[in-house]
């Protein structure tokens, strides 16, 4: 098999303006980067077609280091369905560079199921993630002179939240000093850095409405609080219309084209294990405005970024999806019945019949929500026909639908069942209207609850002195209908990412909780998850090489 970078090159790509063109967007008013990349103004969006048209949500099982192919099936899913005659469109987050040059290597599908050009969107497409970080960082530049400035005097601040971000996975800028040095190069105090898709910013950008919900959302961000232990925001800075001036490109949604010239829009890059892992909502709304079928993802499991994209993403948008994807590997199945990383390729029908329970908990929770399932099995070229169909039957025995994708190596045509299942079920057998999780009324340790006992089975959650003193802060700011973001491991349904398959009772500890005002959510760290990740000992970027002018070693 080619390698995902070969397969994008052999691609002749069509100009955005035929992409766009195709879904009746007129040309002329699409802001194109180059040939194949273009900004699509806002007003496009029409909210009735939003509301008429079908939103498949993909999700997925508990994930395994290498993940389960979520893109690449949501890719898939939107071939298959333009295969059968559907106007289908999908909608994916933009991929991070700390990924790419670390772990991943990329982000933007795989083999015949890519978005392109690939390259370009794994790597800086259209600066959105570079306006984050500036837009990020200008706030805590203008903080800092705000704390110097004000060093001598009683408008000065007791206590300092917002740190600064940068798209890298660098452990060494978890924790820092700045301002060392004589008096004029700062004032010192310990900070650190989180990675870009953790900033606040980053979630502003997702759950925006337009640009006005944007600068509104800016101007209460929570940054500190003042001598006399009031909220300081952005807006007492007076700065939200500089901020917004440097994310009035980046809130347009991207439109790219997949491997078969189908449009895609690819915008906004949260995390699911330290964010709510969802692109936004404009480009979610964009897809239903221009496709009869507009599918996306949700990051990492389904425990993780399902739950987040209903409690969070559709309460804020009014979104709800007419059937939910779940995706499964063998590989990652016998992980979690126990088999060792290195091993997971190997037949093993005893650990995959194990390994069910975890996908029969992620089909448990889903329906809880009141979706309609459908198992998209994602095909490696090791999996047996044997073992395929241990998980088809057991599928079948728990009356949800099941499907093989073969898109990787066949493009549309090998996700034709797929999608002709999902067509069938959402015109005959749709989702229930969305049940949430929690009620935004309820306490913020009752939501938490809910979560940790209803979908990760948790026996206990216990908080940190840290933590139980951010509940009275939230309390005191009257920020408890806020929906909460949990914060841990996309390993396990426990906080032990080495706890595999269908854990339960265990203990969760919540050792901080971060007051996203402007995004409109608190963020709940579980454990010792870490906002700014760090890099395996051989990275992505090791392989990452420009040869006879071509790229290599993404994607």
């Amino acid at each position: 098999m080619k390698s995902d970078i070969a397969i994008a090159r052999e691609i002749e790509l069509q100009r955005i303006e035929q992409i766009a063109e195709s879904i009746g967007l007129p040309p002329e008013q699409i802001e194109p980067y180059g040939r194949h990349i273009a900004k699509v103004p806002l007003s496009y969006i029409d909210e009735e077609k939003v509301k008429k048209n079908n939103l498949i949500l993909v999700t997925a099982i508990t994930p395994n280091k290498a993940g389960v192919g979520k893109t690449t099936v949501s890719i898939s899913l939107a071939l298959g369905l333009n295969q059968i005659g559907k106007k289908a469109i999908v909608a994916l987050r933009e991929p991070s560079l700390g990924p790419c040059f670390g772990m991943k290597g990329g982000a933007a599908g795989g083999g015949y199921a890519q978005v392109l050009p690939m390259e370009n969107i794994n790597l800086h497409f259209t600066g959105d993630f570079h306006a984050v970080t500036s837009a990020h960082n200008m706030i805590t530049a203008l903080l800092e002179n705000y704390i110097y400035q004000n060093r001598n005097t009683c408008e000065g601040l007791s206590e300092i939240l917002w740190k600064r971000v940068l798209d890298v996975n660098d452990r060494s800028l978890r924790n820092t000093v700045t301002g060392l040095g004589a008096i004029s190069d700062g004032i010192p105090r310990q900070t650190g850095f989180d990675i870009t898709p953790a900033s606040e910013i980053m979630a502003i950008l997702c759950l925006a409405k337009d640009f006005e919900d944007l600068r509104h959302r800016l101007e209460n961000i929570l940054l500190g609080y003042t001598k006399e232990g009031q909220p300081f925001l952005v807006k007492d800075l007076g700065i939200a219309g500089a901020i917004a001036v440097l994310l009035k490109d980046a809130v347009k949604p991207n439109l790219v084209q997949t491997t078969e010239h189908t449009p895609a829009f690819v915008h906004g890059g949260p995390f699911a294990n330290i964010a709510h892992g969802c692109n936004s909502i404009l480009a979610t709304k964009m897809a239903l405005s221009f496709g009869e079928y507009a599918v996306t993802e949700a990051g990492f499991g389904a425990d993780l970024g399902a739950e987040k994209f209903f409690d969070i993403k559709c309460r804020e948008s009014g979104l709800s999806p007419k059937l939910t994807v779940l995706v499964a590997t063998l590989r990652a199945l016998k992980l979690h019945g126990g088999v060792a990383e290195t091993e997971i390729k190997a037949p093993n029908a005893e650990a995959l019949r194990r390994g069910l329970a975890n996908l029969d908990r992620h089909i448990y929770n889903l329906k809880k929500f009141g979706q309609q399932v459908v198992v998209a099995f994602n095909r490696f070229d090791t999996d047996t026909e044997d073992e395929i169909n241990i998980v088809r039957n057991h599928c079948a025995e728990q009356h949800v639908g099941f499907a093989v994708n073969d898109a990787f190596a066949q493009g549309g045509k090998g996700a034709v069942e797929l999608a002709r299942l999902v067509v069938e079920m959402v015109e005959n057998t749709p989702s229930q209207p969305l049940r949430y999780a929690y009620d935004l009324e309820s306490p913020v340790k009752a939501k938490i609850d809910k979560i940790a006992k209803d979908i990760y089975s948790a026996g206990s959650v216990v908080y940190s002195s840290k933590a139980e003193g951010k509940l009275k802060k939230i309390a005191m700011q009257s920020l408890d209908n806020l929906p909460v973001c949990i914060a841990k491991t996309q390993y396990s349904f426990s906080s032990d990412p080495k706890a595999k398959g269908d854990v339960r009772d265990f203990e969760l500890k919540v050792s901080d909780i971060i007051i996203n005002r402007g995004a409109g959510m608190l963020v709940v760290i579980i454990g010792e998850i870490m906002r700014m990740p760090g890099l395996p000992e051989e990275p992505q970027a090791i392989h990452i090489d420009i040869v006879n002018g071509f790229i290599e070693g993404l994607s």
